[in-house]
């Protein structure tokens, strides 16, 4: 089983705009579940309604993930101030 541990250190994640992809993604479903509204007779005729439901579904989905990422973006810009007052308070301090 040794042979199978990775002998490297895994790297950092990569952070990008997390919020403005995941309000992206949401405004692109709820758009498809509008323009599906007009075909939703054609979609039940053939047996499809559930594309129309799953747009709706990524949709709210989606506003829950822009609140999710909303605050975890506050959380970590609020650790980031305090670890700069942290480091500005501790310079300071051997200073005087």
């Amino acid at each position: 089983m040794a042979k199978w541990t990775p002998q490297h250190e895994a790297p950092e994640p990569l952070e990008g705009p997390v919020v403005a992809t995941i309000t992206g993604g949401t405004i692109l479903w709820f758009v498809l579940f509008l323009v599906q509204l007009p075909f939703y007779g054609w979609f039940d005729d053939h047996g499809h309604l559930w594309w129309v439901w799953t747009c709706l579904a990524g949709c709210g989905l989606g506003l829950i993930g822009i609140w999710y990422v909303r605050g975890r973006d506050a959380a970590l810009k609020r650790h980031a101030a305090q670890q700069a007052d942290g480091t500005a308070t501790g310079a300071r301090a051997e200073s005087q």
